[in-house]
């Protein structure tokens, strides 16, 4: 066991080996270390070796600087384990003699100030191990840009980018609340759309700005979430095998550039949300596997230090610079490119030490269970930090399993994220739009079931790029049926979707109804928009935005209990279901009614919430939508006739594989709504 500062880390067999030979190496050759005016504090030291420091970026990594009226780059990097680290590059001829860096104490901090480099120069560290005389030449684990796969050394950036959106970022706290609408349209950036006459290249993140921008306000999300920007080495893992975490991807241009991304969404009133992987990292030579001659990142132990699904490498949580590391990435998005919120990848893989193991093949904790404690711990500090220092922020967290009170406080006893995915509706609901209407009767508990623990979580409802991809077909595609049918279907998903409690999220190319299966090597097929029914989806989920954005009944109780009602779960025998959103008090009621087969319901009695005029406002069948025209026109008058527990009730006719939601006369009528809309996509 070695001693640090701070707190005391605990490092089994050879792993404490090498942390012990190379601390001794420090103590040792103490006195060859010359004396060095570094950036470094005392404070931060502490910080670090804590496994408490959110801003470390600021210290290590490559930085311009001045020393002694000179300009140049000041170089700093974590090697505990290594007998000399020297910095080489464009500006030295790649010489690993030219620029040795200097150990700073026993801090396992090397730092070296290079006069005359500039942004712009490629650089990479040499190090040499006392591990067995190994030596490799590895990438900046804090650079803030590193070249283009598939080359792998890191750039010198200059991050000074004078922003725009002040009027957001004084206000996106409000409009983040739980109580406000949170709709979010998942993109790859690679493939939402290229240029054909070039080679089918990339759009960089600067040509992607506008017209990205404009698609997100004419279809009316309020978020768009970036599958992860980071740098990775292979393009087909879409930024979850990252090397980069705190540089993004050079495919599509400069930090600066996404920043300007960024900044135009964040000026069209559009937040942006950020994939993050702090769950594990590949094994690539130039990364952070065995990085200086030691398992500093990961686990040496593989049943606990590699992921048999992802033939990569577990970050150690229980050393504490290592968390040091992850806390300052996910703050580094949230501080220089002003993310308004981080998506965690798998956290499920996090909690678990059995995760994807076989018996015998994974290590219990210090009390014999299969949580890891330690991956815990970090959640909690990175939540309860990130919160402490942007309370307008929000943390989702991609969990799959049972797992208690994810989006509950620490200090309740929970992991402190603001949301999670509900990965349990997904499955369900489309296990139940890939059945037959005919079967539907005996999986009718598959729509229903949600509600039964709706509320044990702050939920966003989930139809991503995981259900488009690897042979899974593209969401049209699930639905059962013929043509018809399908697009009736997809058009009944997405309203029952955007009228339960729960945020949205849908995966680019589903607003219309994307045909085959979703390919990070094409873009979209935008062209399908010049089919009615295609364009008919796009307009629909159009309007379903609207609805929520615009409607308090539909967003302001979505993770409340009080916001929901059923009028009937159990009406399985005609596979329908019928329910009421509430707001606030005063807010008028919304009543949705859905209806599962392709059989059109005449004189369909439902319970009323209110006695009085009501008005269709969404009828999934219109022909604008591309249905069949089975609407319900004009008022509809409720009858003194008691149903489903209600002294009033509507009688309906309801459309074949469709849905309706109804309001009470009072509402604004639907062009107002349409206007607002237009004006201003995140009222």
């Amino acid at each position: 066991m070695t001693k640090k500062k701070g707190k005391d880390s605990v490092k089994p067999g050879r792993e404490a080996a090498d942390a012990q030979e190379g601390a001794g190496s420090s103590r040792d050759n103490s006195d060859q270390v010359r004396p060095w005016s570094s950036d470094l504090t005392d404070h931060d030291v502490y910080l670090f070796r804590e496994g408490t420091h959110f801003r470390m970026y600021e210290k290590l990594g490559a930085h311009l600087a001045e020393r002694d009226g000179e300009p140049g780059v000041r170089f700093s990097v974590w090697a505990p384990n290594a007998r000399s680290v020297s910095v080489i590059g464009t500006f030295n001829g790649w010489d690993r003699l030219s620029h040795p860096m200097h150990r700073l104490g026993d801090t396992g901090i090397w730092e070296s100030f290079v006069p005359g480099v500039a942004a712009g120069a490629v650089y990479k560290y040499h190090i040499v191990s006392h591990h067995r005389g190994h030596s490799i030449d590895k990438a900046d684990p804090y650079g803030f840009s590193h070249e283009e796969p598939p080359r792998t050394g890191s750039v010198v950036s200059d991050l000074d980018y004078a922003w725009g959106d002040h009027d957001w970022m004084t206000t996106r706290g409000a409009s983040q609340a739980l109580g406000r609408p949170t709709s979010i349209y998942e993109v790859h950036l690679g493939s939402w759309r290229r240029v054909h006459e070039q080679g089918d290249r990339f759009l960089s993140y600067r040509e992607i700005a506008e017209p990205l921008a404009r698609h997100v306000k004419e279809t009316g999300f309020t978020h768009v979430e970036l599958l992860p920007v980071m740098e990775h080495p292979f393009y087909g893992s879409w930024g979850y095998q990252t090397t980069g975490y705190f540089a993004p991807t050079r495919r599509y241009g400069e930090p600066v550039d996404l920043m300007y991304l960024i900044d135009h969404l964040h000026q069209n009133g559009i937040g942006v949300i950020l994939d993050w992987v702090p769950s594990h990292f590949p094994t690539d030579g130039h990364g952070l596997s065995f990085f200086d001659g030691t398992w500093l990142y990961e686990h040496a132990d593989p049943k606990r230090g590699y992921h048999p699904d992802w033939k990569s490498s577990i970050f150690n949580y229980g050393r504490h610079e290592v968390r040091s590391f992850l806390l300052s990435s996910a703050a580094f998005w949230l501080d220089q490119f002003h993310a308004d919120g981080i998506r965690v990848d798998a956290v499920a893989s996090m909690l678990y030490l059995d995760y994807s193991r076989k018996e015998g093949g994974w290590v219990p904790n210090r009390y014999g269970g299969r949580e890891d404690l330690e991956a815990l711990e970090f959640l909690r500090v990175l939540n309860e930090g990130l919160y402490r220092d942007h309370p307008d922020i929000q943390m989702i967290a991609e969990e799959s399993t049972a797992w208690p009170m994810v989006s509950k406080p620490v200090w309740l006893g929970g992991l402190g994220f603001g949301m999670k995915w509900d990965l349990g509706w997904m499955h369900d609901t489309l296990e139940y739009m890939r059945l037959d209407s005919i079967h539907r009767a005996h999986h009718h508990t598959k729509l229903t079931f949600r509600m039964l623990y709706a509320w044990s979580e702050n939920y966003v409802l989930p139809l991503s790029h995981d259900e488009v991809v690897h042979g899974k077909g593209s969401l049209i595609n699930k639905m059962s049926g013929d043509r018809w049918r399908k697009f009736a279907n997809l058009r009944l998903l997405y309203t029952y979707m955007w009228t339960q409690p729960g945020k949205k999220l849908l995966f680019m190319g589903n607003e219309f109804a994307q045909a085959r299966e979703w390919n990070h090597d094409r873009s979209l097929d935008w062209s399908l928009l010049e089919e009615h029914h295609h364009a008919a989806v796009l307009g629909l989920v159009a309007r379903l935005n609207d609805l929520y954005r615009t409607l308090p009944a539909l967003h302001k109780r979505d993770v409340d209990h009080l916001g929901f009602e059923w009028i009937d779960a159990n009406d399985a025998m005609q596979s329908v279901i019928s329910y009421v959103r509430r707001g606030d008090e005063g807010d008028p009621p919304l009543l949705m009614v859905l209806n599962f087969t392709p059989v059109p319901r005449k004189g369909y009695r439902v319970g009323s919430p209110l006695p009085g005029a009501w008005k269709e406002i969404l009828n999934t069948d219109a022909i604008e939508w591309g249905g069949s025209g089975v609407t319900n026109d004009g008022t509809l008058e409720t009858d003194p006739i008691e149903a489903h527990g209600r002294r009033n009730s509507l009688r309906l006719t309801l459309p074949p594989l469709g849905a309706v939601v109804l309001s009470p006369e009072t509402p604004p009528p639907t062009p107002a709504v349409r206007n607002r809309k237009r004006e201003d996509p995140t009222r």
